[in-house]
């Protein structure tokens, strides 16, 4: 079955027979993470859209995609045909799905979603917003297992292990860590039902998602064992010796919602909301102690360690030497060959491939010409292949996954010659991500009163970005990684020292190019004062910023000297890596500007 329309009328036919009056599909897995398995596509399999974030609705007379302003043009394209329509928010509102859900739902209605899928946080808001409309909800109806005949199956891979001069603590210590701060909360049951806490926790990595190394597994932690919910096939013979010792029992995956059933009266447990479903969160008996917020194992893995910020460095440098033969390929063969947005996506993951412990890439690469660049997260397919020409802006945003780390790095170069708005606009977003690199802060900062620095110059232009400045980022885990962040909304999290996060202002021209300027900043402690603790952030990625786009003029002294020291820096740590003649042409790319 090919057509997308044959699947709605397959949906809408299961929608009335459950007397259904409207049915909701968050882009999601039953651990609410980014990334899913080929499993869990459901919103691909229905419309087409391919990207990382959307919620789809369906009645008998309307199917809508809501998704962010990362995909708007994107999703025109994917979902054109499919019998669905992108529902946009109207400018200077921020309404979605259960805003819509308000205004045409009539009182009384029944609305379904598959409980496995949907946080129990995405589940409260929408409640509260059809509050007064006597809405029925059925959080167990699963109308897409029926009508997907050929639906692929859950992943399977084998555990291995993160090993110490990798992660830097032995997993009986982080457990320990984690059951001092149970103690210290008053919680007697910790649920960790985000993969990627589970991996740090027990220092061990998998490939079940795309992209990201990780198992899917649930765990349970008590002050005496923890109970980790997974295919007993995917943990290999010497680490479920060490499990034993360390009181780790493996239970079967599907077995997560009977255990959360059965906890005994008078106990404490420790959820997170936000990734939590709300079948599982239903599970849990009412006589418990719920006690809600972000799961220790998040916020101790967020401060990297001495280990991993030494391991991290190291990355930096090789990632950052692929990029620049990356780079010195492009431009001593644009006049030889042609060359696509998909031909370098290749050559650039043939590149890495090529280093030492390379798993992977840490997400797809978006390698994006002219147009293509003003979709923030476009990757080049087949379809809409581009060839690179005579003059146009370039950008490539790419990342790895290494034992010693997770890279995310975006350079926009120039391809001929840049027009002046070109280079106006590559110096605001620059001038934005120095302001944020070289900023100096009390601790105690939350990452929404640092969002400002970045777009203070385009702001002055009435310009402006659609996405947040930074993101966390995990350690050989995920790219996007919190529970730290800079961009306006309203984290409640603090920043600190061994944080890692992004730094990325852009630009985008729908029709025309886009620029983005991103590293990876880590947080240190910088000096204490009679005024109190001061911190800052270290620019850890390495590769040249193209000065062809830099309009000199707009930048002050402050500005150029930060980009001087930073070229200088990515030189001498990225040259012993070069041929002869590729350091003459980084030499060149850093000199002075």
């Amino acid at each position: 079955m090919n057509s997308h329309t044959e699947r709605l009328a397959l949906l809408r036919a299961a929608l009335k027979q459950k007397s259904i009056d409207a049915y909701i599909i968050p882009l999601s897995d039953p651990h609410l993470g980014e990334n899913i398995p080929d499993h869990w596509g459901i919103i691909h399999w229905l419309t087409g859209f391919t990207g990382s974030a959307a919620t789809i609705v369906v009645t008998d007379s309307f199917a809508g995609l809501w998704t962010d302003s990362r995909y708007f043009i994107q999703t025109e394209k994917e979902i054109n045909g499919s019998g669905f329509e992108l529902v946009k928010p109207i400018a200077f509102q921020k309404k979605d799905y259960a805003d819509w859900l308000v205004e045409n739902i009539n009182p009384g209605s029944r609305i379904g979603f598959d409980g496995k899928i949907l946080s129990i946080s995405s589940f409260r808001t929408l409640r509260g917003k059809l509050d007064g409309k006597s809405i029925v909800f059925d959080a167990g109806c699963d109308l897409v297992s029926g009508i997907w005949t050929d639906r692929p199956q859950m992943p399977f891979s084998i555990a291995w292990d993160h090993a110490l001069e990798y992660c830097g603590k032995e997993r009986s210590l982080k457990i320990a860590g984690v059951r001092t701060e149970m103690q210290k909360k008053g919680v007697d049951l910790h649920l960790l039902t985000s993969p990627d806490e589970i991996m740090w926790l027990l220092n061990i990595r998998g490939s079940d998602v795309t992209y990201t190394p990780l198992l899917l597994s649930f765990a349970l932690i008590t002050d005496k064992k923890i109970e980790l919910f997974i295919d007993e096939k995917k943990i290999p013979v010497e680490l479920v010796s060490e499990f034993v010792r360390l009181g780790i029992e493996i239970i079967p995956y599907g077995d997560i919602y009977e255990k959360t059933a059965s906890i005994k009266d008078g106990s404490s447990i420790h959820i997170t909301p936000s990734t939590i479903s709300t079948m599982l969160y239903d599970s849990i008996p009412k006589h418990l102690r719920i006690i809600e917020g972000t799961s220790i194992p998040a916020q101790l893995k967020s401060k990297k360690n001495k280990t991993e910020i030494r391991n991290l460095d190291n990355v930096m440098i090789r990632d950052g030497a692929v990029l620049t033969k990356f780079f010195f390929f492009l431009e001593n063969n644009t006049d030889t060959e042609p060359l696509t947005e998909l031909s370098l996506a290749h050559k650039l993951l043939e590149f890495r491939s090529e280093q030492k412990d390379f798993l992977g890439l840490s997400f797809a690469t978006i390698a994006a010409y002219r147009e293509h660049a003003a979709l923030p997260h476009y990757s080049p397919t087949a379809d809409t292949n581009m060839e690179l020409t005579d003059n146009g802006i370039l950008l490539i945003d790419s990342g790895g996954q290494y034992p010693g780390g997770t890279t995310d790095i975006t350079r926009t170069i120039s391809i001929g010659l840049p027009t002046s708005l070109q280079k106006s606009d590559f110096t605001l977003v620059l001038k934005g991500h120095i302001r944020l690199a070289q900023t100096k802060f009390p601790h105690g900062t939350r990452g929404y009163q640092l969002d400002i620095l970045a777009r203070e110059p385009l702001w002055g232009k009435g310009l402006d970005y659609g996405h947040g400045t930074g993101h966390g980022v995990g350690y050989c885990l995920n790219v996007h990684e919190g529970p730290q962040n800079i961009s306006p909304s309203d984290n409640k999290t603090v920043l600190e020292p061994g944080m890692l996060i992004s730094n990325e202002p852009g630009i985008y021209r729908e029709g025309e190019y886009g620029i983005r300027t991103e590293n990876l900043i880590l947080c240190y402690d910088d000096e204490e004062t009679e005024f109190g603790r001061f911190l800052k952030f270290d620019t850890v990625s390495l590769c040249y910023i193209d000065k062809n786009l830099i309009d000199k003029s707009m930048l002050d002294d402050d500005e150029i000297r930060w980009l001087n020291n930073y070229h200088q820096e990515v030189y001498e740590k990225i040259s012993p890596y070069l041929t002869e003649i590729e350091k003459k042409w980084l030499k060149e790319k850093t000199d002075k500007l």
